[in-house]
């Protein structure tokens, strides 16, 4: 099993990013926060769409400071894995040369959720590869403590999440 990482981590040959995370809350909890889109806004950007969570569904995340990134789901078994291509930049189209892949993975670890992302695909961006990974390794490092912060807490809003994490304690 992996273990707790207090910061993303960059893989300069491999050219990724990765960051495993121990979550002090139920898988449950932690799959809504990640693709209901009003909770991925309260720890993931400022606003968020996910209108469509099957393989294609189209979507979106704005950062009021940054702009709005496209974004395409790859993948989604519920509370185990989920994944989505995203635009690098405000605009861009969603194409091997201006895109990334994260994947999300969740583990049960006793009783909280091992939470293990990966971004892929830096290595067809145009521009910079190693500047387009330290960016995202501080990302994903900011990112990830503000998602315990937000299911560590337990405090939920919201009836559609009040059904998705039902009999949580």
């Amino acid at each position: 099993m992996s273990q707790h990482q207090p910061s993303a981590v960059v893989d300069a040959d491999a050219l990724t990013v990765s960051r495993t995370v121990r979550l002090a809350a139920p898988r449950a909890r932690v799959w809504a926060a990640l693709t209901e889109a009003d909770l991925l806004a309260r720890w993931f950007g400022d606003e968020a769409s996910l209108p469509d969570l099957r393989p294609g569904g189209a979507g979106s995340l704005t950062w009021h400071d940054h702009g709005t990134f496209d974004l395409r789901v790859e993948a989604c078994d519920p509370q185990e894995r989920f994944a989505f291509t995203w635009a690098a930049r405000p605009g861009a189209p969603l194409a091997a040369d201006s895109s990334t892949t994260v994947r999300f993975t969740l583990e049960d670890d006793g009783d909280g959720t091992l939470l293990t992302v990966v971004e892929t695909g830096f290595d067809a961006l145009a521009g910079d590869a190693l500047a387009a990974l330290e960016d995202h390794r501080g990302g994903w490092t900011a990112e990830l403590d503000e998602l315990a912060a937000l299911v560590e807490a337990g405090t939920w809003h919201g009836a559609r999440l009040a059904d998705a994490v039902a009999g949580d304690a």
